[in-house]
């Protein structure tokens, strides 16, 4: 059960680190097995495998933009409600959730399993790497409604009190992928098809657990009957709130599409393989942070119902010191290290060379990322969904996607890699100025901020 003082009483650091540090984890692990599994794909099935992974992404980021549509606004609602003393509206929120996940997750895997080919086509698959990225897409879309359920509840479950036990779930599911995908891969022979059904299989048995907890009394906030009826009123709140993290992945999409098409208009095959290794890294550390601003979420959603402000602001700015740090160490190893990362994945010369000179441009600015995600998302914790949608559109739509379209006209493929640290800077001015003002109108956060 959530203990509703340690939220509105405990100090603010020693709080952000125990909600923070299982997220991180869960969130990091999650990111880590998707590397290791592009890493048995490109030492196991080879360099073409690799790119044609990398051409699954702008799919997969529309099934995460619908799962996050309703897991992230639930997750925010949960919180927000609790802080306002209303169990039973946290408890319909978690119906909602629920049925809304299955029906858009079902609708997602059938179009997508439909027009799969198409959709791959359109995002520039060629005749080598069309039959890899479609032997991994169909079993995932297949899988399409556990991982949504899993990801969605899962976390409903840390926004409701539960952390640590929304850490093991994670890790779960990370530590049987990591056993089934060499298994697959190497010992069946089923290439990057095993990859996917180690996925499909690992989130099942992390659902079950997650199913397990709110079918049980004993959490404070667990599956009741009539919370599965569903609700105008509650789901407009929760799309309202979601939509900022929908639009980013849906953006995150569309951005892949066009990279994809420059990619493979001025490097080809193996210049789109460098791009999924490169999105593999950055991923990895956006997840870290990513899990800092979960961790943060229920801590200045409660205290933002219940009008504690000076603690709101207070996790604000520590947030944004640990993410600047976070964010820094990822361009660092962009800098320092790249060729040994792109050897980890596979020692095509070709391959490897793209990648070493795409992630020292495309990673250049990364340290202002994390200062940009945590205002994004701290936004979005006090339920101002549209000056969140702001945030996350400043970077995708707003600056990355023109320059996408602009640079490498002049630069040719230096100018798709910069395009993204381009954006990062103009992506942190936006963030700050919309932060000092919203920090300005509040006399309490001076003290704390």
């Amino acid at each position: 059960m959530l203990n509703k003082n340690e939220l509105a009483e405990k100090p603010v650091g020693k709080l952000l680190f125990e909600y923070a540090l299982p997220a991180i984890i869960a969130t990091t692990a999650s990111s880590l097995y998707n590397i290791i599994d592009r890493i048995f794909i490109g030492q196991g099935v080879g360099a073409l495998a690799i790119a044609g992974l990398a051409l699954t992404l702008p799919i997969i980021n529309l099934m995460i933009a619908f799962s996050t549509l309703v897991g992230a606004g639930a997750g925010a609602m949960v919180s927000i409600r609790m802080g306002q003393q209303r169990r039973e509206d946290a408890i319909r929120t978690l119906g909602n959730t629920t049925l809304l996940i299955f029906l858009i997750g079902s609708t997602v895997s059938i179009l997508g399993l439909i027009f799969l080919d198409d959709l791959l086509r359109l995002f520039h698959a060629s005749d080598d790497t069309l039959p890899y990225a479609r032997s991994f897409m169909r079993v995932i879309l297949f899988g399409n409604v556990i991982a949504n359920m899993f990801f969605g509840l899962n976390g409903v479950m840390r926004s409701s009190g539960h952390p640590t036990k929304a850490m093991i779930s994670i890790l779960l599911t990370v530590a049987i992928n990591i056993i089934l995908a060499p298994i697959f891969i190497f010992g069946f022979e089923w290439g990057i098809q095993g990859a996917a059904f180690a996925t499909v299989i690992s989130q099942t048995i992390g659902l079950i657990w997650v199913l397990l907890h709110f079918c049980s009394k004993k959490p404070y906030i667990h599956f009741e009957r009539q919370g599965f009826r569903l609700s105008s009123s509650i789901i407009k709140n929760i799309f309202a709130i979601g939509l900022s993290p929908f639009i980013i992945h849906v953006l995150a999409s569309l951005v892949t599409i066009i990279m994809n098409r420059e990619l493979a208009l001025f490097g080809g095959d193996m210049a789109i393989g460098a791009f999924g290794i490169i999105n593999s890294i950055s991923y990895l550390i956006v997840m870290v942070i990513l899990g800092l601003t979960q961790g943060m979420q229920p801590i200045v959603g409660y205290n933002y119902g219940a009008r504690n402000m000076d603690r709101v602001f207070s996790t604000l700015k520590k947030s944004i010191y640990v993410a600047t740090i976070c964010a820094t160490f990822g361009f660092l190893l962009a800098e320092l290290i790249p060729d040994w990362i792109a050897k980890a994945f596979n020692n095509d010369p070709v391959l490897v060379a793209y990648t070493v000179r795409g992630m020292r441009l495309n990673m250049m600015a990364f340290f202002v990322i994390g200062f940009h995600m945590v205002a994004s998302h701290f936004f979005l914790s006090i339920g101002q969904a549209k000056t969140a949608a702001l945030l996350s559109l400043s970077r995708q739509a707003i600056f990355l996607i023109p320059m996408l379209l602009i640079l490498p006209r002049f630069l040719h493929l230096d100018g798709v890699w910069i395009a993204a640290a381009v954006s990062d800077v103009a992506a942190w001015a936006t963030s700050a100025v919309v932060l000092w003002v919203f920090v300005g109108k509040n006399p309490c956060s001076h003290q704390s901020f």
